[in-house]
């Protein structure tokens, strides 16, 4: 989880990386006295870190409203005592303290100045970290500036356009963090995979310098240039944004109360019986190859080992309840991080998982697997065939199978999206490697689709296959 630990004479900085979100959060800690900066929800980590360093909680600071996750601030408030501290322009249904620009907060020897940013949203704040000797050492940058990045202006908390929006980023950027010395280390809120920026770069932390030669949105150019830039090419968000970022600012139910029911075991007897509920959603988070040989039917498959809790938040309603099938000690993982997107609604879990389902003689569904060749032998002669390819469209612009069907994986959330598949066809379903098609079958099968077979190995057995024309939508390229 850890990305990276910087200890200097008077301070030491942590950046607490979860992988699965790109989310960096961070504890600053001087002299005993300690600062978390975008917590996530799960908040032991930072209890933990305290105690072992013989340090307490004083601030949490908040960048700014999270679309992508929920915060831990009021769980963490409310285990160590500190204040949740917002920027300006800030409002929120629970006790905050609002910071004023240019607000410096002391923690041991070690200064944090709240820096107002707007422009990712409109209480967006970093924070600009001092050591004793008043030298500014780092800046966290929250979702303002990210490595070869800025946080794209179509989250708004408000009424504003993205265009008025990434107006007020261009100040922001303008007037408070190019003015900054060049050595002084970036530590921004995400990696590579959020959905926060279009095209973040693969380092967990920079410095100014470097963001002032190799960032896009740094370079010199007019507030007009700046805001077609930003504004350019910005993909659909994930459905679930708005709902987290009205959690983050709304409030939450502590997460030891959705762990309770989420880890209440639930016999074979009694999951039969509750599976019968139409608007339950049984959700399997086993690995996607153990999930094909053997489920419950009606069940949707998201692995715990890929980008888990971003397509559980892209692809399940949040008004229904969950019943988790997982592996033997992954129950409590899995109520973790579902709850970090914001799921609370949560019914327990199999007990025994889906060997004490089989045992018990309850019925199981499954899916063909086929591989990469014996799809090529099919596409010639099979005239019902219908191939699925449930990448991006730029992955799939990139190159697909001629033929074949583009319908986005994230997409699949709406049963509309299935309209075209008809019961004589044979369905083929690929991704890149194999995570999200797996997580397609499953939800293609829910909607009474059974004729398919999932493409083992994706798109990267696929190229390199022969027999299988690949063509390109240069169009979409260029």
């Amino acid at each position: 989880m850890c990305k990276f630990a910087l200890k200097l004479h008077c301070m030491f900085i942590k950046q607490l990386y979860t992988g699965c979100l790109s989310e960096a959060a961070y504890y600053v800690e001087s002299k005993g006295e300690a600062a978390i900066i975008d917590p996530l929800r799960d908040i032991q980590v930072y209890l933990d870190l305290a105690k072992e360093r013989n340090s307490s909680i004083k601030y949490i600071f908040e960048t700014h409203f999270h679309a992508d996750f929920v915060s831990g601030h009021l769980d963490l408030s409310k285990a160590t005592g500190a204040p949740i501290v917002y920027g300006p322009d800030t409002e929120t249904n629970f006790p905050i303290y609002k910071a004023h620009d240019g607000e410096i907060f002391r923690i041991g020897e070690v200064e944090l100045e709240v820096l107002h940013t707007p422009g990712h949203t409109i209480e967006s704040s970093c924070y600009l970290l001092s050591d004793e000797d008043g030298k500014a050492n780092a800046i966290f940058t929250g979702d303002t500036l990210f490595v070869g990045d800025v946080g794209r202006p179509d989250l708004s908390s408000g009424n504003l356009t993205q265009e008025q929006l990434a107006s007020l980023l261009y100040d922001s950027i303008q007037k408070k963090i190019l003015t900054l010395d060049d050595d002084i280390i970036v530590y921004p809120a995400h990696g590579a995979g959020s959905s926060c920026g279009k095209n973040i770069g693969p380092e967990t932390y920079s410095t100014i310098g470097e963001e002032k030669e190799t960032n896009y949105a740094l370079q010199p150019q007019s507030k007009a240039e700046f805001i077609q830039a930003v504004t350019d090419g910005l993909s659909m968000p994930p459905q679930y944004f708005s709902i987290n970022a009205r959690i983050n600012k709304e409030g939450y139910e502590s997460l030891d109360e959705v762990l309770e029911d989420g880890l209440k075991a639930i016999p074979v007897s009694e999951f039969r019986e509750l599976i019968k509920d139409e608007d339950l959603i049984i959700l399997d988070t086993r690995d996607a190859v153990k999930f094909t040989e053997a489920f419950v039917p009606g069940a949707i498959n998201i692995g715990l080992n890929g980008r888990f809790a971003e397509w559980a938040g892209s692809l399940l309603s949040f008004d229904r309840p969950i019943a988790l099938v997982t592996d033997a000690g992954k129950e409590r993982e899995s109520v973790i991080r579902l709850a970090r997107v914001g799921f609370g609604k949560m019914a327990g879990f199999l007990e025994g998982g889906i060997e004490s389902w089989i045992r018990a003689g309850e019925p199981i569904d499954l899916i063909i697997n086929v591989e990469a060749d014996e799809l090529a032998m099919d596409i010639p002669f099979d005239k019902r065939l219908m191939i699925i390819d449930v990448r991006s469209e730029t992955e799939f612009a990139d190159g697909h199978i001629r033929g074949a069907m583009n319908i986005p994986l994230g997409n699949l959330s709406d049963p509309g999206s299935m309209a075209h598949i008809e019961d004589q066809h044979n369905v083929a379903v690929h991704c890149g490697g194999g995570y999200r098609s797996v997580i397609a079958s499953s939800l293609l099968k829910r909607q009474g689709i059974h004729n398919l077979h999932n493409i083992v190995g994706g798109w990267n057995a696929i190229k390199n296959q022969k027999g299988i024309e690949i063509v390109k939508e240069k169009s979409i390229l260029n």
